[in-house]
């Protein structure tokens, strides 16, 4: 499978471009050809952990559509002014989508797809899919939740329908910035590939990682950000593997450029920290943006799993040509699911309002610092 995986990956360089041109529609209806040149400005980005609705999450949404259907947008409302004015905001979704009210939660997730439309909603741009909960439900269960996202208008990463599917990259536009988003997992939870779709799930292979980034970067991207669900669940510090992969993905370069520009980890159900690795921003972990009542590996409900951050970089362009886009402002924003209202909450902005929860910010903001992130410029948004 991983020789197959890595000829998939020659193979992108040669089709990425046509597969970027079918994909990058979104905000980018101002390029029309034969205009003059638009000068290059930077862009924030904005990226937010996993979205992974337990059965009380659905529940909760079923509650605020008045018992018809499901309406998750009051549940990001606290999070939509951050979210809304980034260039580009992208999200998590690490579960699939049921069909006709076939709805579930924990072990074997199928979400309602309206996720799909509040997290447009809300401002999200695209989301990275794969998870090692993206065949809960089979190729079915990845084909409703991409069809889904199409619809919503929300783009993704990861996942595929099909084979030419899998090939093609995910660009976005952020301001005059082409990015590309790649996402991949560590496994499925022992759920097999589909008979003939080894394309299906993006499976962590770092060569092939590399390849698609430079194939990335040849069809024409800008930007090349990396979504990894990875790491080791309800443990705070990055684990071995992520801390290698971690410093072999942005080592890695093309004639003295980093092939990679910002990695986005996710999995973990905690926050992680934040590091600059080889002069290249990677969050380890950001944590369960949505999620029901979490228990850790010893059996114990676990508020942490209720924590989360979300990521703000600003791009510049290149100073001159030839040169790479760079981060030139990084922060963090400490988010919390409040169990009881059903609501994502931004600490900081709750806090400003009378909110007791400076504790739970202050501990999400150690974890974050405690690679030395502060010494490379992270702060905390206010």
């Amino acid at each position: 499978m991983i020789g197959r995986r890595q000829q998939v990956a020659l193979a992108l360089t040669a089709v990425l471009a046509a597969g970027a041109a079918c994909q990058n529609q979104h905000r980018e209806s101002g390029a029309q050809g034969g205009s003059a040149p638009t000068a290059a400005r930077g862009f924030t980005l904005v990226a937010s952990g996993d979205v992974l609705p337990h059965t009380s999450v659905i529940e909760r949404a079923s509650f605020d559509a008045g018992g018809s259907g499901h309406d998750f947008r009051p549940m990001l409302a606290g999070v939509e002014p951050v979210v809304s004015r980034a260039d580009l905001a992208l999200c998590h979704m690490e579960t699939v989508y049921g069909a006709d009210g076939d709805y579930a939660g924990y072990p074997d997730f199928k979400s309602p797809p309206q996720i799909a439309d509040a997290l447009a909603a809300t401002g999200y741009d695209g989301c990275s899919t794969a998870s090692n909960h993206a065949l809960d439900d089979g190729a079915d269960g990845i084909r409703r939740t991409l069809d889904a996202m199409d619809r919503a208008g929300l783009r993704h990463a990861g996942t595929a329908r099909s084979e030419a599917e899998a090939r093609s990259v995910t660009i976005l536009r952020a301001g005059t910035a082409k990015v590309a988003h790649l996402s991949y997992t560590f496994g499925t939870n022992g759920n097999p590939l589909p008979p003939g779709q080894s394309w299906a799930v993006n499976l962590m292979d770092p060569d092939r990682m590399i390849a698609d980034a430079r194939a990335a970067r040849q069809a024409g991207a800008d930007v090349v950000v990396l979504s990894v669900h990875w790491g080791t669940e309800w443990q705070d510090e990055p684990d071995r593997l992520q801390l290698d992969l971690a410093r072999r993905l942005t080592a890695s370069a093309t004639d003295g450029h980093p092939d990679i520009d910002l990695i986005l980890g996710t999995h973990a159900h905690v926050p992680q920290a934040y590091e600059k690795v080889n002069g290249t921003w990677v969050i380890y972990g950001m944590g369960d943006q949505i999620a029901g009542e979490m228990y850790n590996g010893e059996g114990a409900q676990d508020p942490r799993g209720n924590e989360s951050t979300l990521g703000r970089f600003t791009f510049a362009p290149p100073a001159r040509p030839g040169e790479r886009w760079r981060v030139t402002k990084a922060e963090f924003v400490p988010q919390l699911y409040d169990l009881d209202a059903g609501r994502v909450v931004d600490l900081n902005r709750a806090i400003s309002q009378g909110a007791e929860l400076q504790a739970v910010r202050d501990r999400i903001r150690d974890v974050v610092l405690s690679r030395g992130a502060a010494q490379d410029g992270l702060v905390m948004a206010e």
